[in-house]
């Protein structure tokens, strides 16, 4: 297949400027969706809201950035990737005054509705643009630079959350975007060049049971905790959802313009970078949500205490995965990957094993460090993975598919690691919290660890599974 050209009219940015404008936003995005959660306390004494509408001003932004993912994504493709993502990131940027001004609990979910939206244009596409924009041979070290971004947002979350708890109003989660949107929208248009994938042409039956097959099932999962999973209300949307998904496959067989090309899976590098981010994001971020309180709750650490104590698990991917792109192309991105989710999966089950009301903060230093280095080392490879087994023109859409299966890969580890807390433990006390977190903690090593084995199905370093020909299409994918 052809390869796709961007749109003429701008040079090819610098490296430097690639990396830097379309990782600001992607940053932009992780870091508000951590500190939102450390600033629900203030909410609900300011507001007056109950934890129902709590799990609202989360779960509204879930709900609309893993339903319309694929659909940015395909949107980008059709109307040009540059101009999705600059209006991802005016959404975004709207949506986060919307909320800092919200006079209701209602008013402020709209708000984070729009800003799940905004940020479904913002994550797929921000990789996609950087990998158009650098040339081949340095695409992997752009990832883990990219990636180590993304990480930045991950370390500063949790501290950052705990200042705006300790110091500020809880308005400040959201004003903090405010500078990097007005920065980023002008750098992003003036410096980054419009490139479009081959299709012209949309696929609304597709956007349709697509968009409504993923939030209904996102739906019954983030809410199967307070509904139970052998309810009907979580059944019922289940069995609808994959139904609707099933359809959407079969429809993508006939669609003239498929909003997902089932053709990419016929790239064994696609297909198991995509089942192994799954299952990596189900047993790592279902495990850090509940790990995340347990300073908090247990050991009753303020907010930023407890976010400072997290830094030497979530400091290190923002350091390991930039290096992670250096040596991607010397030793393979199978032996990384399979390494990173080993580490991954050791560090989770260290913490199981060592976790108790009392623990010292010194038995907890080193599990952190293995996991915020198995975290380092698995994401980038992963993103190259996805990215280089399928042609460039399609870059768009195994973008947007990977940030879906990465997005439901998280909401179903929480659902599921917090059932496995609250029938073995809860929040009475610190010994119930402790004793619900050690099981669910060693289910999401378990998880982890199954997705190590299944990395060793990655296309090997010999078959160049993670370098591009000049004609685009992913050497040795495994087609």
């Amino acid at each position: 297949m052809a390869h796709v050209r961007p749109a003429p009219g701008l040079r090819r940015p610098s490296f430097a400027a690639a990396v830097v404008i379309t990782g600001l936003p992607m940053f932009m995005a992780t870091l508000d969706s951590l500190v939102v959660t450390f600033g629900l306390p203030m909410i609900r004494r300011d507001m007056n809201a109950s934890l129902e509408t709590l799990q609202w001003v989360v779960n509204a932004y879930t709900l609309a950035f893993a339903s319309l993912l694929l659909t940015a994504s395909a949107l980008g493709d059709r109307l040009g990737r540059r101009r999705m993502f600059a209006g991802g990131i005016a959404l975004f940027t709207l949506a986060s005054v919307l909320a800092a001004l919200a006079p209701t609990t209602e008013f402020l979910i709209a708000a984070r509705t729009l800003q799940g939206a905004a940020a479904a244009a913002i994550v797929p596409l921000s990789l996609t643009l950087l990998a158009a924009c650098v040339p081949d041979g340095r695409r992997t070290v752009a990832i883990g630079i990219w990636g180590g971004m993304s990480g930045l947002g991950v370390a500063l979350g949790p501290v950052l959350g705990g200042v705006i708890v300790d110091g500020l109003a809880w308005q400040w989660i959201f004003w903090i975007n405010v500078p990097a949107g007005v920065v980023a929208i002008p750098l992003v248009l003036t410096v980054l060049r419009e490139s479009r994938g081959p299709d012209r042409t949309l696929d609304p039956l597709g956007l349709v049971l697509a968009g409504i097959g993923v939030l209904t099932i996102v739906w019954a999962i983030v809410r199967a905790d307070s509904r139970s999973w052998t309810s009907t209300a979580t059944i019922t949307p289940l069995i609808a959802g994959a139904a609707l998904l099933v359809a959407f496959l079969a429809w993508q067989r006939r669609a003239t313009a498929p909003l997902l090309p089932l053709r990419l899976f016929r790239s064994r590098g696609f297909g198991v970078a995509n089942a192994v981010t799954l299952t990596f994001s189900f047993g790592t971020f279902g495990s850090v949500f509940l790990l995340a309180q347990f300073f908090q709750v247990v050991q009753h650490y303020s907010a930023l205490e407890a976010g400072v104590r997290t830094l030497p698990w979530t400091m290190v991917p923002m350091v390991v995965a930039p290096i992670a792109g250096i040596v991607t192309g010397k030793v393979g991105g199978r032996v990384l990957v399979a390494a990173g989710l080993t580490l991954q999966a050791v560090a989770l089950a260290w913490l199981g094993a060592v976790i108790e009301t009392d623990v010292p903060y010194s038995a907890l230093v080193l599990p952190f460090v293995f996991a915020g280095t198995g975290m380092g080392l698995t994401l980038t490879p992963l993103s190259t993975f996805v990215l280089a087994s399928v042609d460039d023109q399609d870059h768009g859409k195994a973008s947007g598919t990977n940030s879906t299966l990465r997005q439901l890969g998280v909401a179903l580890g929480i659902a599921v690691l917090t059932s496995v807390f609250a029938a073995n433990g809860g929040y009475a006390s610190g010994d119930a919290f402790t004793n619900g977190l050690v099981p669910a903690v060693i289910l999401g090593s378990v998880v982890v660890l199954a997705g190590a084995l299944m990395s060793l199905r990655l296309p090997s370093r010999d078959r160049k599974a993670i370098t591009s020909r000049p004609g685009g299409r992913a050497a040795g994918s495994g087609r």
